[in-house]
């Protein structure tokens, strides 16, 4: 059998594979997965993830020469013809296979543990149950509306003349369902890994599946499906879009299909990167000493650069600043004069209203001063005059005028993609990051968003793919790093003694 699509798995007892491996049957009794071997290791898959190898390349080249000009054409015309409308056959054929056996997946879900779990209120509460299974009765609703219009537009006498693509025009908008459940599916997994860890909930689990009579799968497994879905969908219409010639009446719906399916499969995964980034953003603000003012997560989601920066103010007046580059704002921090690695709050810019300009090397007239690498910054509106920064380097400059260019152009493709991160998650992760200072976190319970391998970090130690790669990324979060057991500072010794503290 031929893989179609990458399987990616949480259970050793799952075989892991990419889409063109070669994978051998060994085990086909059941109808949803089978047992196969891939490389060294047998395992179960799913049987909708894989296909009859076809030798494609060889299909349509058929030796001709026993057939003479337009005859030996036509009979080649023809077969790629059979051959093209066979393979669509398949390919449409494994989208209505894969999206039933989806929809039975999730009945068992929401019938076999869903259901269960609450006629047992002294076992799990009902934000437990949330945390867990986030709104995938949602998405088996919705999958059901959906799985109906597939199957009115299939054509069961010739499938390859169905036309598919506009059902998911129809319900475009309404795959964006999946963004709540894939941002929450790692706090399930912490969740749920915190239940399995008691005897008593791992029987209860294996017992719903029984009656259910559900595949050997974990319920881990069950919970990772819906992610893995909504990333097939942009492969499976791909594939369709392969072998629908562009004279089909379907051709038109495949490929917007194909384009509307990979912004939402697209937008999805930032807003799960986001999260993610408003976590790191969260532990880092209250690392900062005497904030002032709204929290950064009120406007901002992602810090885009950061760095060292000379602030000239007028008068000519010099300050050595920490400048923190996040979309919509500009905020900025001065070291602390005994101890380096904390920062004070000093201030912030709003960078929807100001204008950056690269100020060329020279005397500046109206500052009195010889200025180099440096950026002036004004308001948008009334072209006055903000501040000046000076880098260090020529090559600091550069990064800073692209930094600014870049978050113009994330605020935009925001705008234009509807990202938005709730106002309830960008509260919680500033309380959990409180808490998390405080010392008083405890994982049970917790529905933040923070990925399980980070769940037992310190918080200002987490390095999160937010931060552009150009950026050393130990220079963002390193000036807010816990304080050091012993300080070295002779002044700083004698000014924690308690006789001067009195």
């Amino acid at each position: 059998m031929c893989a179609l699509w990458d399987h990616v798995t949480m259970e050793e007892q799952e075989l892991a594979f990419k889409a063109g491996d070669v994978i051998r049957v060994v085990d086909a009794s059941h109808t949803d997965w089978w047992w196969g071997r891939g490389g060294d290791r047998e395992a179960w898959f799913p049987s909708s993830f894989v296909r009859v190898r076809v030798n494609q390349e060889d299909s349509g080249a058929e030796s001709t020469e026993s057939v003479a000009g337009q005859e030996a054409q036509s009979s080649r015309e023809t077969h790629n013809l059979q051959h093209r409308e066979q393979m669509r056959t398949n390919v449409v054929q494994e989208i209505m296979n894969t999206e039933r056996i989806y929809i039975k997946h999730l009945k068992d879900i929401c019938d076999g543990y869903i259901r269960q779990c609450r006629k047992h209120p002294d076992m799990f509460t009902e934000l437990q149950l949330k945390t867990i299974f986030s709104n995938i009765e949602d998405i088996y609703k919705f999958q059901r509306q959906f799985l109906r219009d597939l199957e009115k537009n299939y054509n069961k006498e010739e499938p390859h003349l169905s036309e598919i693509g506009a059902c998911f025009l129809l319900q475009g908008e309404g795959f964006s369902i999946y963004s709540d459940y894939c941002n929450n599916h790692p706090a399930a997994c912490v969740e749920l890994q915190r239940f399995m860890k008691l005897g008593k909930f791992k029987h209860f689990f294996e017992a719903c599946r029984l009656l259910q009579q559900m595949i050997d799968i974990s319920i881990a497994g069950f919970l990772l499906t819906p992610v893995q879905k909504i990333c097939k969908y942009p492969l499976q219409l791909g594939e369709l879009l392969k072998y629908t010639p562009k004279d089909h009446s379907d051709y038109t719906g495949v490929s917007e299909a194909y384009e509307a399916m990979k912004n939402v499969a697209s937008l999805i995964n930032e807003r799960k990167r986001r999260l993610e980034s408003i976590d790191t953003i969260a532990h880092w603000q209250v690392a900062i000493l005497h904030w002032e003012g709204s929290n950064v997560l009120e406007r901002s989601s992602e810090l885009i650069h950061s760095g060292e920066l000379t602030r000239i103010v007028r008068q000519g007046k010099m300050q050595q600043r920490s400048f923190f580059l996040f979309d919509h704002q500009l905020i900025y921090c001065k070291k602390d004069v005994l101890r380096r690695d904390l920062l004070h709050y000093r201030g912030r810019m709003d960078t929807d209203q100001t204008e950056v300009l690269d100020v060329p090397d020279g005397r500046d007239q109206d500052l009195g001063l010889t200025l180099k690498n440096a950026l002036r910054l004004r308001n948008a509106s009334t072209l006055e005059f903000m501040c000046v920064l000076c880098c260090r380097k020529a090559e600091d400059k550069q990064r800073w005028l692209q930094a600014f260019a870049r978050e113009r152009q994330r605020v935009k493709e925001d705008q234009e993609m509807g990202m938005e991160i709730s106002e309830e998650q960008r509260k919680q992760a500033i309380a959990n990051a409180r808490r998390v200072k405080q010392g008083k976190s405890n994982s049970i319970g917790y529905s933040g968003s923070v990925p399980p391998h980070h769940q037992n970090l310190h918080p200002l130690h987490q390095r999160h793919i937010t931060i552009p790669t150009s950026v050393p990324q130990q220079q963002v979060f390193s000036l807010a790093e816990p304080p050091k057991r012993k300080p070295y500072h002779l002044l700083y010794s004698i000014t924690r003694n308690a006789f001067f503290r009195k």
